[in-house]
């Protein structure tokens, strides 16, 4: 049986991967697991607005009250959102149903610690041991079953909170918002209007059959459109969940996580709030907005991909922003997570400050051509190119050549009998040549 939990929970195709059955399961390993000893563990559970969330909320919820919790239902909220109440409540975990930026016909469960945070590997491989070992867990009767219970005020509890991240209210500006007909339309329509902006809204109803269906932060084209329509000053794009944002200028451009991340880190640096002056990224992050960082005198520290590996090297290193060139940001000062809302008002806060353009402010970083060949190899030996001699050499050879102003990546594909062969840099056609001449190398060794 392959891993169930992956980067970002445990996702698939609903009702299909994703049972009722596994949720079920899921609820009672998951309950006992993160609060093994507690008489009668209080978790919060959210969802997005997506078909089969009400079915696995239920499954989840009988499987979390079977072994005496007592669940706390917020509704349909941002993924953020329910690591946020869970810290609020004193809950003793929390758990998200949403599978994020995927289709309608996925969904996810992912679980957050007492103090808000993803877990580590060790206690999901807990989690699964329970399940797969069919361990006996503990079913309470009568009034030691668990309850649910629906808190009602639990998107104001959020709202005010998102609120007391910035200084100030956002009166004049027009934005247009895409919720992507997800989590974040029961929270960023109201948000953003009791600050005192003139919004424009798509996308902004929990409809689970258009979630993430030519809207949100994967689809920004129609919130480009209506920035442009509108004359607005800034476009917000959500995922399904809303924990990454993408933005979009007054010109209709997209302004993307790597933008982001440089515009706010700049900024906290201008105010003294930037934490031992570094920034964590992936390795994924533009070399361009490596660049930009270093002409601020800014450091940036580059993880694994996904953001869970950001959040690790920040708790760590005590850095106060990091995050995705997908818009998943962490502003570790205010929540646990990647909050796409609290990025939308730290973006359009410094907007408002600043008096300029986003356009002009996107403009402290220019992205670099990117170009990725898939080198086709022996799936045994798509990690070999560590130790290869001539294969290392050329990597070195390609960076020296590029003297600052480019990168080589190399990711092996954790599914496939490929090696990723990524370059960055200034001209497009030479690092095309590059890119293609490494790949065939890479093929001619590994096969």
């Amino acid at each position: 049986m392959a891993r169930l939990f992956g980067t970002d929970g445990v996702r698939g195709i609903a009702n299909y991967d994703l049972t009722p059955q596994l949720a079920f399961e899921l609820g009672r390993a998951g309950a006992y697991a993160l609060t093994e000893g507690s008489h009668r563990p209080k978790i919060v559970v959210g969802k997005d607005s997506r078909i089969s969330s009400d079915m696995l909320e239920c499954a989840l919820a009988a499987g979390l009250t079977s072994v005496g919790a007592e669940v706390i239902s917020v509704g349909i909220i941002p993924t953020p959102a329910v690591a946020y109440l869970t810290r609020l409540y004193q809950a003793d975990a929390g758990v998200m149903i949403s599978a994020s930026h995927n289709p309608v016909e996925y969904n996810g469960i992912k679980f957050f610690d007492k103090n808000g945070y993803k877990l580590p590997d060790e206690v999901e491989d807990r989690i699964e041991n329970i399940i797969k070992e069919k361990i006996e867990l503990p079913s309470p009767i009568g009034t030691e079953i668990g309850t649910r219970k629906e808190y009602t005020n639990s998107h104001r509890d959020y709202i005010e909170f998102l609120k007391s991240t910035i200084d100030g209210d956002l009166k004049g500006m027009k934005i247009v918002i895409d919720c992507a007909y997800g989590a974040s339309s029961t929270v960023a329509p109201i948000l953003f209007k009791e600050l005192g902006a003139e919004v424009i809204l798509h996308g902004a109803e929990p409809i689970g059959e258009k979630i993430n269906v030519n809207c949100g932060s994967t689809h920004p084209e129609k919130l480009q459109q209506l920035v442009i329509e509108n004359g607005a000053d800034i476009g917000l794009a959500f995922d399904g969940d809303a924990d990454r944002l993408i933005a979009v200028d007054e010109k209709g451009n997209v302004v993307d996580g790597d933008h982001i991340m440089a515009i706010c880190a700049i900024d906290l640096k201008k105010k003294g709030r930037l934490k031992n002056n570094t920034v964590v990224a992936t390795v994924m992050s533009n070399i361009g907005f490596e660049i930009a960082l270093k002409e601020q005198g800014i450091n940036l520290i580059r993880t694994k991909v996904g953001d869970r590996y950001v959040l690790e090297e920040m708790i760590k290193g005590g850095y106060s922003i990091g995050g995705e060139q997908s818009g998943h940001i962490i502003f570790l000062n205010d929540n646990t997570t990647g909050d796409g809302e609290i990025t939308a008002l730290k973006l359009c806060s410094i907007l408002k400050e600043s008096g300029k353009k986003l356009s002009e402010l996107a403009a402290c970083m220019v992205t670099y051509p990117q170009v990725l060949i898939n080198a086709k190899v022996k799936n045994e030996l798509k990690h070999a190119y560590l130790e290869d001699e001539e294969i290392k050499r050329e990597i070195e050879n390609l960076e020296r050549e590029m003297r600052g102003e480019g990168r080589v990546l190399i990711r092996p594909s954790g599914t496939e009998p490929l090696v990723r062969v990524m370059v960055e840099g200034k001209d497009y056609d030479k690092i095309s040549q590059m890119a293609k001449e490494l790949a065939e190398l890479i093929e001619r060794k590994l096969n």
